[in-house]
């Protein structure tokens, strides 16, 4: 293991860039059996503990240390994990849930008072996890064990889709009793090695894991915030994985030999949230002005690179429950023209907030502004400061570029659609029709009924709440051609950032 600093990582590589040092091996091999994973990180406020993790290398670090009760395939359904069978009754408010055998790092077996005790913490307002909102209606005080392998969770409301809850980022499952995550224990196919935040973490091959030991030997997280750095020490043979490379960074990697780009379909909605609780977007002609008036083909192109999907002003294409057959919604700039001269709002002039925070959110805005002129509205991106960027938009400006990893569809429309949503909700739209809607198929055990009501839920949205999606960018991570046994695949997807099946040639 060598220490790999500024001048050695840039050597005729990409050119002057601000890069931490990296902890890595040199030359394209791994002797040693230790696949290296190459992560923007959070620096000295990092920690292991699974139910506070916002960040993708938080949730990678937590896949690898530990598992859910499920995980989500591609589309976003639900597949069993440490949870062998569930079965909910016929009110939707009381779920019957099986254990497999699966045993924690320190041969301790993984029971139901384990997954309680891990519900309860992440509910706790204490631990501010992100993932405590789909804990919020389940009565703890009823729930109980009903044998080492058994549980009973109930609900306050029913909801026939609460197993999605199960395998959000942040529910990773712990030994009851855990509160210190220095040296963690978890049941997943790794074991912890050594870690300190804003430095490299090294997990070691689990033998016992329920669903067979990894092939690697070791796996070691690496910090690079840098993404141009993090190409270079790729295609250098410094690490073997690289995590969130834009369009340009892929386009690269797909050109040399050394590496293998792997790009998963729908990775990430790109949007506009238009704020309808406010002027001017409280006028639902402006709205669909807005929504007639750009050009989604031509920001994919640009914005993009082309490395990615038309959006048609909803989230989740290619997920579970996503309407079918809906009709894909055209640029029609006289409609548009029309609508805001019925507005009243000719020469109307707006900021369109933006961000260094994504790739494509400058270009997207720039374009956006171009293409909404020729319809009459005056449009000025305003840059604003990455670190705080989302939280910004929640309160601020009456438009902004925004984006969303995917995510069951269901968890998106009750936390970002909702009357009742809080900050989430972007746009601020408050719909009695689509809260109903969206209550009724959540109550309804037929599971073709139910997408049914959830179809017709975001038919609504699509044209009421200001969400204009122009785009899905594709998620592009890259590996070394010396790897092999890991898969394109979304974020927050089982496979995504799996490397227990990852072998080194």
């Amino acid at each position: 293991m060598i220490t790999v600093n500024r001048r050695t990582l840039l050597k005729g590589a990409l050119g002057s860039l601000a890069v931490a040092s990296l902890t890595a091996c040199g030359g394209g091999g791994a002797p040693d059996g230790r696949l290296r994973a190459a992560f923007p990180t959070g620096g000295a406020k990092e920690s292991l503990d699974p139910h506070t993790s916002s960040l993708f290398v938080d949730q990678a670090r937590a896949k690898a240390l530990f598992d859910t009760l499920v995980g989500y395939a591609d589309d976003m359904s639900v597949v069993p994990r440490l949870a062998e069978s569930w079965e909910p009754d016929a009110t939707g408010t009381r779920w019957s849930i099986r254990l497999r055998a699966a045993r924690f790092h320190d041969d301790r077996p993984v029971t139901a008072e384990d997954v309680l005790y891990s519900y309860r913490r992440i509910a706790d307002p204490a631990t501010s996890s992100p993932a405590r909102k789909q804990f919020l209606d389940v009565d703890f005080a009823a729930s109980r064990a009903r044998s080492a392998t058994e549980l009973e969770l109930v609900l306050h409301a029913p909801n026939f889709e609460f197993p999605s809850a199960w395998g959000a980022p942040a529910t990773e499952i712990v030994p009851a009793g855990t509160s210190d995550f220095t040296a963690p224990v978890g049941s997943g196919p790794f074991r912890f090695g050594s870690f300190r935040p804003g430095q490299p973490a090294v997990f070691r091959r689990f033998d016992g894991y329920w669903a067979g030991a990894p092939a690697l030997a070791e796996l070691e997280f690496v910090p690079v915030n840098d993404e141009s750095a993090r190409v270079a020490a790729l295609l250098s043979g410094q690490v073997h994985y690289i995590h969130d490379i834009s369009a340009n960074s892929a386009q690269l990697v797909q050109g040399d030999g050394r590496a293998q780009l792997l790009a998963a379909p729908h990775g990430t909605m790109q949007a506009v949230a238009l704020k309808v609780d406010r002027a001017p977007f409280d006028d639902p002609r402006l709205v669909q002005a807005v929504l007639s008036g750009v050009d989604r083909e031509a920001l994919v192109s640009v914005a993009l690179s082309g490395h990615g999907q038309v959006g048609n002003d909803l989230f989740g294409k290619g997920l579970e429950h996503y309407p079918p057959d809906l009709p894909q919604r055209e640029r029609d700039v006289d409609r548009a023209r029309s609508l805001v001269r019925e507005a009243g709002l000719e020469g109307l002039e707006f900021e369109l907030l933006t961000s260094s925070v994504d790739p494509c959110f400058e270009s997207a805005s720039t374009l956006i502004a171009q293409q909404l002129a020729e319809v009459g509205l005056r449009v000025t991106p305003r840059i604003g400061p990455a670190e705080t960027y989302f939280s910004d938009i929640r309160t601020n400006g009456v438009a902004g570029l925004t984006r969303t990893a995917p995510l069951p569809l269901t968890t998106f429309l009750a936390e970002r659609m909702r009357s009742g949503a809080g900050t989430n909700n972007y746009t601020g739209y408050r719909s009695p029709e689509f809260d109903g809607l969206f209550h009724r198929a959540m109550s309804t055990v037929d599971g073709t009924e139910r997408s049914r009501l959830l179809g017709d839920a975001q038919r609504l949205a699509r044209e009421e709440s200001g969400l204009l999606v122009w785009g899905f960018s594709d998620w592009n991570v890259a590996v070394s051609s010396a790897v092999s046994g890991i898969r394109a695949a979304p974020p927050n997807s089982l496979d995504w950032a799996r490397f227990e099946r990852a072998s080194l040639g």
